[in-house]
């Protein structure tokens, strides 16, 4: 075999390291190594990940959850290696669904060997998560990762030193250069092949330590048996844990009310909660070991710790976050519609044809498959794309994290912090990607709850009618307030959706690491990813969708619902007639609301209706339900009945301030 060098360029190391691509060799065979990845978020993980398993990697979600699961394959010294890519925690508490899946996978799927990458500049911070892993006992190997970035701020680690404190093997690496990724890979199957388990040599303070040792006895003695370490189980019985409180109390209730007896001791001793105080040990151990394997040569100033002076600052912050805020608002409005305006021009052959001309069946597959097909490629191409390589590159720059920081207060009066605000950002040029990206926020609720405020914001498609009917044909001016009014209505319906699902708020905890410029292989391997599952949903939705409009209307079946929905559409928002059958091929793209009303009245729009008509027709396209990509991704991510609450609530919403606004706009015009 070739020895891989330390220090390689990336195409080489892949070239070397990673085997070909094969989409079929995801799944782990017999006798291949299992590798999972854990640590802190921002620490490389994925971009250890990315060096490792190239373009043999597939991501989706977990089993029954909305979190990501990437997993790959690659092959070292002739083994086939089959690694996973866990979320990046903290902790192994239940306070988020990535903290529950990771423990449950390390628990039940016992992997080969766990990996544990730490940021070198800042290691007594990820040593936490460290120990929690070695009280699992399970075999792993610690990745001392970004090595450069601790030297440039002064630090030299001492990994011989690390290596010894927590008995287990530690290696440093620069992984995005490559350095030392063949020594980790070469020790983490070293210790698969010797089924070497971690164990806590280091102990806690004195009463801690101490009942932690009488009810890992108790428990061994009572034989209470969990695919967890016993020592484990203990420490988090002592933090009251509430899913290894069912788990054991199944099993053993005695064990229960041992551990509230002596969680009870140590909250009388140190006048604090049991978690709080195991907490304080696990960092109080963390900083005695980094402290024995650190050693700072001389305190530097970074770059990133200059720019941080603006832009977590307290006044100047809030000017650096609505700049990176605009940035995205441009992109969306410029480069977005610059994208669509050619793929449209390309797309020019396509004219959809009148079924009592071409024949019925023609005209269903050709205005509604093939015009399904074609809205996909304007949806994905010019806005999705975009949205997740800027996305991609907030992220992995550490641009998100100040942006949250700064307009944490003011998303915390609808419920949610800092972080969703992006997601949020997102919606007013798609709210497919904006929706998926709610992954970022921690809870069910909180992505829920931004998932419903992303329904409510002006997507690009619903621009689109804004720009083209009031803009064009009443005013720029009522076009923009129609666009404060829903600013205004998102702010109460987040409100009101807080009030219905009450719960206990979330506060921002994120890694603020160094701002760094992001490796463009991550962001184009991160940004495909992305693009191709929603690819599958989005490509079949429209598809399908389309046709079954045309058939509808081939069938005559929209005429009669249009007029079913008179008194409604004209009784109590004062438009045409025919504004039902709008609304209907509406719910299958926003666009298609525009284009159906050009084929009824031509492109002189003035003709059919008033300024009036206008802007409540804008309003109602602006705020109605959902399209069918954005209803599909809600199912995927919230289930039917959230996504039909979401949908109601829209449609509520837009006739009612559609019905207001179409009574008061006559005393005002």
């Amino acid at each position: 075999m070739v020895k891989i060098p330390e220090c390689i360029e990336k195409s080489e190391y892949e070239k070397t390291l990673s085997s070909p691509p094969d989409t079929n060799k995801i799944s782990p065979q017999t006798g291949d190594i299992t590798l999972a990845l854990a640590g802190n978020a921002n620490v490389g993980k994925s971009v250890i990940f990315n060096y490792l398993t190239g373009s043999d990697q597939v991501v989706g979600n977990w089993p029954g959850k909305t979190v990501d699961r990437a997993e790959g394959n690659f092959q070292f010294n002739g083994q086939n290696i089959h690694i996973i890519d866990l979320p990046g925690i903290y902790s192994f508490s239940t306070f988020s669904m990535e903290e529950i899946v990771s423990r449950e996978y390390i628990a039940h799927e016992k992997p080969d060997v766990v990996i544990n990458v730490l940021d070198a500049s800042v290691l007594e911070r990820n040593l936490f998560f460290t120990l929690q892993l070695i009280e699992m006992e399970v075999p792993m190997v610690v990745c001392v990762n970004q090595m450069d970035i601790a030297r440039a701020k002064g630090f030299e680690i001492d990994t011989k030193k690390l290596e010894k404190a927590l008995g287990v093997p530690v290696v440093p690496t620069v992984a995005i250069h490559g350095e030392g990724l063949q020594k980790l890979i070469k020790s983490a199957v070293n210790t698969a092949q010797n089924k070497k388990k971690a164990q806590m040599d280091l102990e806690y303070g004195g009463e801690v330590e101490k009942a932690v040792k009488q009810l890992q006895t108790f428990l061994e003695s009572e034989k209470v048996e969990l695919d967890y370490s016993n020592r484990w189980v203990a420490i988090k019985l002592l933090e009251n844990d509430p899913e290894i409180n069912k788990l054991v109390e199944s099993k053993q209730n005695r064990a229960i009310q041992l551990a509230n007896y002596l969680a009870l001791e140590l909250e009388q001793i140190h006048d604090e909660p049991s978690f709080s105080i195991i907490a304080s040990e696990r960092y109080s151990l963390a900083n005695r070991i980094a402290a024995g394997a650190q050693k700072q040569t001389e305190y530097k100033i970074t770059l990133s710790e200059k720019l941080d002076k603006f832009l977590i600052h307290p006044v100047y912050g809030y000017f650096t976050s609505a700049m990176v805020i605009i940035g995205l608002l441009i992109w969306t409005f410029i480069v977005g519609n610059f994208l669509s305006e050619l793929i449209t021009n390309a797309m020019s052959f396509f004219q959809p044809v009148d079924p009592t001309l071409s024949g019925p069946i023609f005209a269903v597959l050709w205005n509604g498959a093939f015009g399904g097909l074609v809205a996909g490629l304007t949806l994905i191409v010019p806005f999705v794309i975009p949205f997740y390589i800027m996305l991609a590159y907030i992220e992995n720059s550490g641009l998100l994290t100040r942006v949250a920081f700064m307009m944490d207060s003011f998303m915390q009066k609808i419920g949610l912090h800092g972080k969703a605000l992006i997601p949020l950002i997102l919606g007013y040029g798609c709210s497919v990607p904006a929706i998926d990206s709610t992954k970022i926020l921690e809870t069910k609720r909180e992505r829920l709850l931004a998932a419903f405020a992303i329904t409510f914001a002006p997507c690009s498609a619903r621009t689109i009618i804004i720009l083209s009917l009031v803009a064009v044909f009443v005013s720029i001016w009522w076009a923009l307030a129609l666009y404060v009014l829903d600013i205004f209505i998102i702010f109460v319906m987040g409100k009101l959706a807080l009030k219905a699902m009450p719960g206990e708020r979330t506060g921002l905890i994120m890694e603020m690491h160094s701002l760094r410029l992001p490796s463009s292989s991550t962001i184009i391997k991160q940004t495909w990813n992305r693009v191709k599952s929603l690819a599958y949903l989005v490509f079949p939705v429209f598809i399908v969708g389309s046709a079954l409009i045309q058939v509808f209307y081939v069938l005559g079946i929209l005429g009669p619902i249009s007029n079913f929905m008179a008194p409604l559409t004209v009784g109590w928002l004062g438009l045409p007639v025919f504004a039902g059958i709008l609304l209907i091929v509406g719910i299958v793209r926003k666009e298609f609301v525009l284009l159906t009303l050009v084929s009824f009245v031509g492109t002189n729009l003035a003709l059919a209706l008033t300024p009036v008509q206008f802007i409540v027709l804008a309003l109602i396209g602006m705020l109605y339900i959902p399209c069918l990509s954005t209803i599909s991704i809600l199912i995927r991510e919230f289930g039917v009945k959230s996504a039909s609450v979401i949908c109601i609530a829209n449609l509520v919403t837009a006739f009612v301030v559609g019905g207001i606004v179409a009574h008061l706009l006559p005393f005002v015009m």
